[in-house]
């Protein structure tokens, strides 16, 4: 598994990724044309790094396919927190894509960008990526209780964060 710029082709994988069920966290979203998948993967391709925010495609190595997205979207650069997200297609789950990937991204991060905490805003109900969070040593620090509607319902968000030296710990 690799990170790579997206590319304006890649959005044929996104269209694909937009139909697979819970892409969004079970979020309904109204329908997108292909034409705004052509777009927006047009700008991802140009797209700035500012303030150290930006999304990567998430590649496998061996066939050179498009599996999903990771990115930093929210950054506290004074004192010195972001937050991530990650997106596996469904056909691509379980496979261990998402936890490398973070951890690439966590790693790029603290090391490199100098960063002391990554922050992650999850669906209560998404067990899967709760799970995957506290396997890479994240810590629940709150809880927005129903937070976000959709579906019909409020929803609670739990808040997972990890420090970098202890990131640093678990890898060593």
């Amino acid at each position: 598994m690799r990170l790579r710029a997206i590319e304006p082709d890649d959005w044929t994988a996104f269209v694909r990724f937009a139909a697979d069920d819970g892409w969004r966290g079970s979020r309904l979203d109204l329908p997108r044309s292909a034409e705004s998948y052509r777009a927006w993967a047009k700008e991802q391709a140009v797209a700035r790094c500012d303030d150290d925010r930006f999304r990567l495609a998430v590649e496998t190595t061996g066939t050179g396919e498009l599996v999903g997205t990771v990115g930093s979207h929210r950054t506290g650069p004074r004192s010195g927190w972001f937050e991530f997200d990650i997106a596996i297609g469904a056909d691509h789950r379980r496979r261990g894509y998402a936890a490398e990937a973070v951890a690439l991204l966590l790693r790029f991060m603290f090391a490199e960008r100098r960063y002391h905490k990554c922050l992650g805003a999850i669906f209560a109900h998404n067990e899967a990526s709760l799970a995957l969070t506290r396997r890479l040593g994240f810590t629940e620090e709150g809880r927005l209780r129903e937070h976000v509607y959709f579906a019909g319902r409020h929803h609670d968000l739990v808040l997972m964060g990890i420090l970098a030296d202890e990131f640093d710990q678990r890898r060593t």
